[in-house]
């Protein structure tokens, strides 16, 4: 298979990096036996397409103490979306980590239970989709308690490594462009007008049911 000059370029500059973080994440399932692999497919699942991570986004802009949040999420997951899958992806057409069959990368998948992904390999979409959400819901929440989001962050990309899917500077380029689609995530989302904030989807009245009201000075919260 004839490689791009982006890709052979990336094969080539982090040969060794990627090598080394791979038998380093491996190490997960020799010490463990095998114990990790359940927990590292349900995080990778939960990135699948971005399609948990966009539904979680659009649940928290169902309510309004969370609707900046869900916001900046969404902000954050669409622009990464777009980066990733129409440009880089296509652009650069790096292979899988497994289409080596002569790789050390191809055995450990082979260890791994041969997971298969259909698209090209760099960046890390699944690591794109967690860190733009989670760098948006950083810089919109309180910091304090809303660096713990970066954690989920980082198991999806220990995932994509783990059951070899990707090589360790996929998981890098999908951080780096994570992160800045949840930086512009943050910042889009309070151009909104303050309208977008502050109605209510499932306020009720007395005697009513559930209607889509906007909030005034003289309701309730």
């Amino acid at each position: 298979m004839e490689l791009t000059a982006a890709a052979q370029w990336l094969n080539t500059t982090f040969a060794s990096f990627d090598q080394s973080i791979t038998l380093l994440v491996h190490r997960l399932y020799d010490v463990a036996g095998g114990f990790c692999s359940p927990f590292f497919e349900f995080i990778s699942l939960l990135g699948k397409d971005g399609i948990f991570l966009v539904l979680l986004s659009l649940a928290l802009m169902l309510f309004r103490p969370t609707r900046r949040f869900g916001t900046a999420m969404l902000f954050g997951v669409a622009i990464g979306a777009v980066f990733t899958n129409l440009f880089l992806k296509v652009a650069i057409a790096r292979p899988r980590p497994y289409a080596d069959e002569n790789s050390i990368f191809y055995q450990l998948w082979l260890i791994m239970g041969q997971h298969m992904e259909s698209d090209k390999s760099f960046p890390s979409g699944h690591t794109t989709a967690a860190f733009s959400t989670m760098t948006a819901l950083f810089f919109t929440g309180n910091k304090r308690y809303s660096w713990t989001a970066f954690i989920f962050a980082i198991l999806m990309g220990i995932s994509r490594i783990y059951l070899v899917v990707h090589f360790p500077s996929d998981v890098l380029g999908g951080i780096i462009v994570g992160f800045i689609a949840g930086c512009l995530g943050a910042l889009l989302a309070p151009k909104l007008p303050e309208k977008w904030y502050s109605f209510s989807i499932f306020k009720r009245k007395a005697g009513e049911g559930p209607c889509l009201d906007s909030a005034s000075p003289d309701s309730k919260a």
